[in-house]
């Protein structure tokens, strides 16, 4: 604990993995090579790629040191890219500033989000192995220090999203599908608008994939097609001025978070689990073979998941075009939209988990669209949620609030089809 952020940030060297690396072959199904963070001596150790050689400590300790190296690069990287280099203050007002490249920062953020999950879905899954005090207490800190990062991100993703389906809308045009505008309109927002990713410059959402970046590009766009009508306008700004202060007060509370005694703990945590994993005190399941003691736990996290997506209803999800869910969706949103997001969840812990079991992992291909599907629906949602919200403003203007409605309709609509599309891909698979 008494290790500078110096001597933690710096500690993760090396060339910095791409932020879906790791997921890949498991996402898809095909666990063809160990996931990284597979003890090396255990892996190399059996002639059969297809028995997991080792005991549990050495194969989920080893995941575990992966993913911790991954995420103080992922520090790194987020330190370098805001500018604040290391230094004796530390991140923050009084650090020492370097040069800031958003883009990079926007990087490191989803690096960062994406070895805390995976950090995350291992201390869930396999808690019985480790000591669970220390397992409950770096989850909850890592939850934490991902989410605080990624606000300001997220917000900047939302409103891009939310300002181009209100020019799609208005213009009478579109592709049916949020997200993927007309050639030369991938940006496009009100004529004026600043509304661009944090520091106005291409980023990544936390964990969706999708592009918030606009730009100039998006400005020309606007102007080439012309004024948006009085109503969609004042939406566009009324949505532009709340989502850029939301993204503001994310922006400082990461800054915040950054220079806070709290990151440092975590921080050190983290490194110190990148050379040690604290197992379960007098525990002797981490020392038997990883074959008889990992894929258990993991069947454990795949059926929460086929519990978790039996529940849902998936019958009245059969339409691309859902009439009977969006007339019942106006009392029962967050409802219905929470039960979607718990099966996102225990998707990402299944999928995790098998990346832990390397070659002996299931191969399942119906987990890539199905997750991407639910990360769709989540998006889907939380834009339709800021659409109503706005809506819910004293003193608008009627045909504000009427355009803010379209708005939020159009996402609900967004929400059913990838309901349809989730239920399509896990159907198609047959049983998990």
């Amino acid at each position: 604990m008494g290790r500078s952020r110096d001597a933690v940030v710096g500690s993760g060297h090396g060339t910095r993995e791409p932020a879906q690396a790791v997921g890949t072959g498991t996402a898809q199904g095909t666990a063809t090579q160990p996931a990284p963070g597979t003890a090396t001596s255990a892996s190399s150790a059996s002639a059969d790629p297809e028995v997991l050689a080792g005991t549990a400590a050495e194969v989920l300790g080893g995941y575990l040191h992966e993913r911790a190296a991954e995420f103080l690069r992922g520090l790194r990287d987020h330190a370098q890219g805001t500018g604040a280099a290391s230094g004796a203050s530390g991140p923050g007002p009084g650090g020492a500033s370097g040069t800031a490249d958003p883009a990079r920062a926007a990087a490191s953020v989803e690096t960062l989000r994406g070895a805390a999950r995976r950090l995350n879905g291992a201390l869930i899954t396999y808690r019985s192995l480790l000591d669970p005090v220390w397992a409950d207490d770096l989850r909850t800190e890592l939850s934490w220090l991902a989410g605080a990062l990624a606000g300001e991100y997220a917000y900047a993703a939302r409103l891009e999203r939310l300002l181009g389906a209100l020019h799609r809308l208005a213009s009478g045009g579109g592709t049916g599908r949020e997200g993927e505008a007309p050639p030369g309109e991938a940006g496009a927002r009100p004529s004026g608008s600043s509304a661009a990713t944090p520091s106005g410059t291409a980023g990544r959402a936390g964990g969706t994939g999708q592009s918030v970046g606009g730009g100039s590009r998006g400005g020309a766009a606007t102007r080439e097609r012309g004024a948006l009508p009085v109503g969609a306008a004042r939406a566009g700004a009324l949505l532009e001025r709340r989502l850029t202060l939301s993204r503001t007060r994310a922006h400082s509370a990461a800054l915040q978070a950054l220079g806070s005694a709290r990151f440092h703990a975590v921080a050190d945590a983290v490194a110190l689990l990148a050379s040690e994993a604290p197992f379960r005190p007098g525990g002797e399941a981490a020392d038997r073979p990883a074959a008889a003691v990992l894929p258990p736990l993991a069947d454990q996290a795949r059926r929460k998941l086929t519990e978790a997506v039996a529940a849902l209803p998936l019958s009245r999800a059969e339409a691309p075009y859902n009439a009977d869910a969006l007339a019942r969706s106006l009392g029962t949103e967050a409802r219905q939209d929470a039960a979607w997001d718990h099966v996102r969840v225990l998707l990402r812990l299944h999928r995790y988990a098998q990346e832990v079991l390397g070659p002996c992992a299931e191969p399942d291909p119906r987990l890539g669209p199905a997750g991407e599907a639910l990360e769709r629906h989540r998006d889907a949602a939380a834009a339709a949620a800021a659409a109503a919200s706005a809506a819910a403003t004293p003193r608008i203007a009627p045909a504000t609030a009427y355009a803010l409605g379209v708005l939020h309709a159009d996402q609900r609509h967004e929400v059913e089809a990838a309901r349809f599309a989730f239920g399509h891909h896990w159907r198609e698979g047959g049983p998990l």
